[in-house]
């Protein structure tokens, strides 16, 4: 695709089918969206981690939907090429009803153009809906924050076999319910290479390795001024270059090269 042609699900799906990585990052306002748009960023994902690294937040569980929509419409003003994807935040789609009308809200209001959802086991039915109202969605699977407290902290996913098993066939079903993009958050390299060759719309990555259609890591992480410690899978990309505009744009590359994630920011 030429350099300023408006990245869609269909721009995604190529993007998979030619074996070219899909770069990802988080952003929550205009200043930010325009840098990250210019530097050929596919897709900006306006994350519930605000609350932790702009409100100050110890989890993204207190986020609420009107963050979400004030935060997407800022980056929305910086932004021309890359896809806009906006976060449902906790308990913004605990039935099917508040699911669509919260979906909807972050569309009309928000200008979101792909919305994403963490897995659950009520979240096929609501993946359908979605789907047939004619809304993307990406489906996280693995580590998934906003369920930090019923996992005890921030911890690898699917090491056991029946656990491992048990997400690959979630992927599949959330696939075949008409999910268009799936993220994968701190997950072994081989189950996240297994689910991606498997599905057949694009798999993202976060602590998922290499092999996967493309990588997302939060913004802040990647220029080192998140507060907080270091998540093993992030890397500081400002240490190598020392501006945030050539951090950002070295991330750009490292993905497109697959030279990021390397095993050092990667689980077993």
């Amino acid at each position: 695709m030429s350099g300023n042609e408006k990245v869609t699900a269909l721009t995604l799906k190529n993007f998979k089918k030619k074996k070219e990585k899909i770069a990802c990052m988080t952003a929550y306002d205009a200043a930010f969206g325009q840098i990250l748009d210019n530097i050929g960023i596919d897709v900006i994902l306006v994350g519930d981690s605000v609350g932790m690294v702009v409100q100050g937040h110890q989890t993204t569980v207190p986020v609420s939907i009107e963050d979400m929509i004030y935060h997407s419409k800022m980056v929305n003003r910086g932004v021309n090429r890359a896809m806009i994807m906006v976060d449902m935040p906790f308990m913004s789609y605990a039935t099917p009803a508040e699911c669509l009308a919260n979906a909807a809200l972050l569309m009309k209001e928000g200008g979101a153009e792909f919305i994403k959802l963490e897995w659950g086991e009520l979240e096929i039915d609501m993946v359908k809906r979605l789907t047939e109202c004619g809304i993307p969605v990406c489906a996280h699977l693995g580590l998934t924050p906003q369920a930090i407290h019923k996992y005890g902290g921030y911890r690898v996913q699917g090491r056991e076999l029946e656990a491992a098993k048990k997400m690959q066939d979630d992927a599949l079903s959330l696939v075949e319910a008409g999910a268009d993009l799936l993220l994968l958050e701190c997950v072994p390299i081989e189950l996240a290479k297994n689910i991606t060759i498997e599905s057949k719309v694009p798999v993202i990555g976060i602590g998922a390795g290499k092999e996967v259609d493309g990588q997302i890591l939060v913004l802040y992480d990647a220029i080192d001024i998140a507060p907080g410690k270091r998540t093993r899978f992030s890397k500081n990309f400002m240490e190598q270059e020392g501006s945030i505009q050539g951090a950002l744009k070295a991330y750009v590359k490292e993905v497109k090269s697959g030279l990021f994630p390397s095993k050092e920011y990667s689980f077993d």
